[in-house]
């Protein structure tokens, strides 16, 4: 079986969509569809039901994919292991790294990579941090640059690069602003805009309130930091952000007698797999 036609199935499977797997492949939509096509002519079984504009996997496709995952990461570690050989540093680097690291951490890391290293072909996947543990975990990235799980998956080696202190935040004009060293029970009496439930920040969090035994009330939620500080900034509730956000003219930073907060951001990798050339120098790059 031809490795395009199983990497083009796999990204089909996994996005739900043809034309987002041809987006993540960097091909045209008729191209992936033709790569499939050829899969289910070689196989003689059809691999996906097409009903209108949505798609799902049949039973031979259900069955195929962990296999055709395997066999995938398999033809990957073999090409990694063998340019590791060499000194040479080139090739494509698929590296996944949440919106809020790509925009205040990794720019100027990126740009001295690609300047040293011009032979190496960069592919982000912008994503949650939770999301991007899970690719790595699964195969699918050789790198994460994200917030570090508190809990992390015995299959992933962690590797701390920046403590990030978390702030407690409310906008100017919001009751909380008028004593910026309220109590936890006088935050517990406000809505707050927070990370989704299950997110590494929102999990922070929720594990240092147990002891307490508050439970905040959610008014609404969202895993894009920015949107957070837009909705803070607009009194729609006090929320946890790091300081790249939680300063400026229209924010308050609440001082929480009880609690003080950080997370960890850092670069994620699998414990059993060979790192390609590449993602060895952007590991040394990020530690620099």
């Amino acid at each position: 079986m031809d490795i395009c036609h199983l990497q083009a199935f796999v990204e089909v499977a996994e996005q739900g969509s043809f034309s987002l797997a041809a987006e993540a492949l960097h091909l045209t939509q008729p191209a992936v569809s033709k790569r499939v096509a050829a899969l289910e002519s070689e196989l003689d079984t059809r691999l996906f039901d097409r009903i209108g504009r949505r798609i799902s996997l049949t039973e031979g496709g259900r069955q195929l994919l962990p296999r055709a995952r395997r066999m995938l990461d398999e033809a990957a570690d073999i090409r990694r292991t063998l340019a590791s050989q060499t000194n040479r540093v080139a090739g494509t680097l698929v590296m996944g790294t949440s919106h809020h690291i790509g925009l205040h951490r990794l720019p100027p890391i990126l740009r001295t990579f690609s300047r040293r290293y011009p032979e190496v072909r960069l592919d982000i996947r912008f994503m949650g941090s939770e999301s991007a543990c899970a690719a790595v975990e699964q195969g699918r990235l050789e790198l994460g640059v994200v917030t570090l799980p508190t809990r992390p998956s015995p299959r992933l080696e962690l590797t701390a690069l920046w403590d990030d202190p978390l702030y407690f935040v409310a906008g100017r004009e919001h009751p909380l602003a008028r004593s910026p060293r309220p109590g936890l029970e006088t935050l517990a009496r406000y809505p707050a805009v927070l990370p989704g439930v299950g997110t590494y920040t929102r999990g922070i969090l929720e594990q240092a309130l147990e002891p307490f035994g508050i439970q905040v009330q959610t008014g609404m939620s969202t895993n894009y930091l920015e949107t957070l500080k837009m909705l803070v900034s607009i009194g729609l509730g006090w929320s946890l952000l790091p300081g790249t956000l939680a300063k400026g003219p229209e924010l308050q930073i609440l001082e929480i007698r009880e609690l003080s907060l950080s997370r960890t951001l850092g670069i994620v990798r699998h414990r059993q797999r060979t790192l390609s050339n590449a993602a060895r120098a952007m590991l040394e790059a990020c530690q620099v």
